[in-house]
């Protein structure tokens, strides 16, 4: 900063990286610059803002630090400075945004509507009054409505909607908290709803949930589906058009009051329930809540969200399910046309609106684990926020087959995808493909590197051995180690501990109970269950009956002996050390489910069936392996169970000694790999009975446990692993 001829002012050009854009912060530093009496200029760029600010040295300096406390959904990454000479002028002005340069600005997530805008939303006298589509600087659509950056009305959805003099006035009002909020709209100039012919589409909608019906509404990244959750009839035929037999529905309550009455809401989950993020919180369900039984059948949790956009507020007056609008392993629909043909014999009615939805969003879904979250599905109110990574080239991560997100990296920021789904129609790959060019343009990246799993046949695989430039093969449960790593910056070596149903191996079979000794470059297979055949190969995962004569258990089925017979001599029946299949052969075993509608149903209803008082425990059988390390004899442990069960013990207890059991495995494991540092990840660490043991014993045994808080455990975080890797080793 450079002082002018009479030594009284400076002048210094700052720039701000981060989440500067559409949150408000031009304006805040207008309010600030003003404050404190300095002169200057404010405008957007391709990189986020630029500010000139010219003053007193101590105003400057004063300026400086209180960019530290931006606005609510602004986050500020970097600060630079340099000196200017000082020109002199009065007053501060916001300049127009400049699209040239390099891409880095950053766009925010999708925030639930903020307490002013509620106020205007519920005030009679207020112009917006019941308007489902109020928002501000503070809040609203984001990620779903962009476009391209910089972050202007052009560049969004609504680019179609002009504003009307009252919301242009506001719009160029530095001191309005519409500044410059690009969705600003008003009843006279915005989006409107629509419900068939209904003159009040709104109240009819209401009506109709009342009355029982089946309702599509378009929400903020995509079609929900909604009926009553204390209506038995209208749960059930929302799930019977749905084709979706038994995978728990969410459950939107209109405050913080409803969803205690239906869960356990604990001072963590509150706090993520009324946050701007609004995630799903999976929650204990209270014994007297009044649900429908088939909300979530055969599970003690729930799904709770308070609303995130006005519609909601509007719509939503008593606890409602609202599940994607989709049928059963279809992406959700968002696109108006798709959404009328593809759901027409789901919905009884849609209500819908004409602003167009660009990126399709699925809601984000959250556990608390220790008072932190623990990310099931990372999506809305998350995306595209990025997560550090080390300084590298720019990498492009394909993610796995099932749960998928991608991920692209640039100038040490990981930015992990929206949620995708499980690439096994043409729909959902099309989706991945849409996403990951939408943020190549929005970041201006172009990857330098490919990163993919080892499965030759997976789609994102595929895809990326399609792409023509350098590509680094990552095997799946070192991917899942590196995500855990990344999501606490940190590199190992650890005790990698990969539970999960099925990856890849490097040795050609299915691997998934693995101890590791890995860093971000390397791993080194250090201990594994002891594989078993998968009878019928993928048939086995839809029929866990199969993995429990596979392990040698007697089960009434009639076709245990031509079952038996395939594993016994290996024919369509792929190896596997799979966790995640042994979990399935316990529940089979125990009459918990033989069949499985959803993926991973059978371990989570076997968490569901164990009792939590229960100390017991199952005796684990460590042996040496031939190739060096250790493997853990799954059939020790079926047995085990078998003999409980023979012997009268009640399927609770027997659940629960066996999750007891593999807690001991796990902290004996570790001993064994020798790493002090221990990182837990894989789908089976969303089990919360094991994990909360499988940490109490690490802890009490001396380890420092890594867990996962920002990205998922399971396949939805293997990009983010995939990324590190690829990162660690260009």
């Amino acid at each position: 900063m450079r002082c002018d001829d009479d030594g009284v002012r400076v002048r210094a050009g700052v720039r701000v990286e981060g989440v500067v854009q559409g949150v408000g912060f031009r304006p805040f530093v207008h309010a600030l610059a003003t404050r404190l009496g300095l002169s200057g200029i404010v405008g957007n760029d391709a990189s986020g803002v630029f500010i000139e600010i010219e003053g007193a040295p101590e105003a400057v300096e004063a300026f400086l630090d209180g960019l530290r406390d931006p606005p609510p959904l602004a986050v500020v990454d970097k600060v630079a400075t340099r000196s200017l000479d000082a020109v002199g002028g009065h007053g501060f002005t916001i300049v127009g945004s400049d699209g040239a340069g390099e891409r880095r600005a950053l766009v925010s997530f999708d925030s639930a509507t903020c307490t002013d805008c509620l106020k205007e939303l519920r005030d009679p006298a207020d112009r917006r009054y019941g308007y489902p589509f109020v928002n501000c600087t503070n809040c609203g659509p984001r990620f779903t409505i962009v476009t391209g950056v910089p972050y202007d009305r052009p560049n969004t959805t609504m680019a179609g909607f002009a504003m009307c003099a009252d919301c242009a006035r506001e719009y160029a009002d530095p001191a309005d908290r519409r500044y410059h909020a690009q969705p600003t709209c008003c009843p006279a100039c915005g989006p409107r709803l629509a419900l068939g012919d209904e003159a009040d589409p709104l109240q009819a909608a209401r009506a109709m949930l009342a009355q029982g019906a089946v309702l599509a509404v378009k929400g903020l990244g995509g079609y929900h589906l909604a009926a009553r959750s204390a209506d038995e009839q209208a749960v059930a035929t929302l799930r019977a058009r749905k084709h979706r037999e038994d995978k728990p529905f969410a459950v939107m309550v209109p405050d913080l009051d409803a969803a205690r009455a239906l869960c356990e809401i604990g001072d963590a989950e509150a706090a993520l329930l009324t946050a701007t993020r609004r995630p799903i919180v999976l929650a204990p369900r209270r014994p007297d809540a009044p649900l429908a039984d088939e909300v979530a059948p055969g599970n003690r949790a729930v799904g709770l969200m308070l609303p995130y956009t006005p519609l909601h507020h509007l719509l939503i007056t008593e606890p409602t399910v609202l599940t994607s609008g989709n049928v059963s392993d279809e992406p959700i629909a968002y696109r108006d046309d798709d959404a009328r043909e593809r759901l027409a014999g789901i919905a009884d009615a849609f209500l819908t609106h004409d602003r167009p939805i660009h990126v399709r969003t699925d809601d984000s879904v959250m556990r608390v684990f220790r008072g932190r979250p623990l990310p099931v599905r990372r999506s809305r109110g998350y995306a595209p926020q990025p997560v550090p990574i080390a300084q590298g080239p720019a990498i492009l991560a394909c993610g796995a087959e099932l749960k998928n997100t991608f991920c692209l990296t640039k100038q040490g920021r990981a930015f992990v995808s929206h949620h995708i789904g499980d690439l096994e129609n043409y729909e959902t790959l099309r989706a991945f493909e849409e996403g990951i060019g939408h943020f190549r343009r929005l970041f201006d990246i172009n990857p330098q590197v490919v990163a993919y799993d080892l499965h030759p046949e997976y789609l994102s695989t595929k895809y990326a051995l399609e792409q023509d430039i350098p590509g680094i093969g990552v095997q799946h449960h070192h991917a899942h180690i590196a995500s855990c790593l990344a999501d606490n910056e940190a590199t190992g070596p650890v005790t990698g501990i990969a539970f999960d149903g099925t990856g890849y191996g490097t040795d050609g079979t299915l691997w998934g109970g693995e101890f590791l000794i890995a860093d971000l470059t390397g791993f080194r297979r250090v201990g594994h269950l002891e594989p078993v055949p998968m009878p019928g190969g993928a048939a086995a995962i839809r029929e866990p009956w199969r993995m429990a004569a596979a392990y040698g258990a007697r089960i009434d089925h009639p076709d245990y002996e031509t079952v038996a017979r395939m594993a016994e001599r290996r024919v369509k029946a792929p190896l596997t050390s799979s966790m995640g299949r042994l979990f399935d052969a316990v529940a089979a075993l125990l009459g918990i489910r033989d069949r499985i509608n959803y993926e991973g149903q059978a371990a989570i209803e076997l968490e569901q069936h164990a009792d939590p008082r229960e100390g017991g425990s199952y005796e684990p059988e460590f042996r040496d392996a031939e190739s060096g390390g250790f493997v853990v004899a799954g059939r020790s442990l079926i047995e085990a169970v078998a003999a409980d069960l023979r012997a009268g013990a009640a399927t609770p207890i027997v659940a629960a000694r066996f999750h007891n059991a593999i807690a001991t495995l796990i902290v004996e494991g570790a001993r064994r790999a020798g790493c002090s540092v221990v990182a837990l990840s894989g789908g089976v660490f969303q089990n919360m009975l094991l994990l909360e043991r499988a940490v109490t014993g690490l802890e009490a045994a001396g380890f420092t446990v890594l867990t996962h808080h920002r990205v998922p455990p399971n396949d939805g975080g293997i990009s983010l692993g995939q990324a590190a890797v690829a990162t660690a080793l260009s």
